[in-house]
């Protein structure tokens, strides 16, 4: 009867554990969300045709409470074609180039 116990409460004393990650990475998520609506925006308006698909893929790294770098990469299959890095201000909502 304990182990029946103890195997019903277990999962609700990890649960609290599992919804802090969220705030942990609440600046980085902010900051790829922030940055992917832009980059989307920008690859939408561009009116060239290319013939190779080429796919983005996006990492954050938090700086402050307010500040993430966020580096985009673009890629045709094992060939990387373009890098860009920008710097979010999440508390701002502010997107900056950063010009390598």
């Amino acid at each position: 009867m304990k182990k029946l116990i103890a195997l019903i409460l277990f999962p609700f004393l990890i649960i609290p554990f599992g919804t802090k990650a969220n705030e942990n990475f609440s600046v980085e998520i902010e900051a790829l969300t922030l940055v992917m609506e832009q980059y989307k925006d920008e690859n939408e308006s561009s009116i060239e045709s290319d013939i190779e698909d080429k796919k983005s893929s996006f990492m954050a790294l938090k700086q402050d409470e307010c500040n993430a770098t966020v580096q985009v990469t673009e890629k045709t299959g094992l060939e990387v074609v373009n890098t860009e890095s920008f710097d979010v201000n999440v508390c701002l909502k502010e997107i900056f180039r950063v010009i390598n």
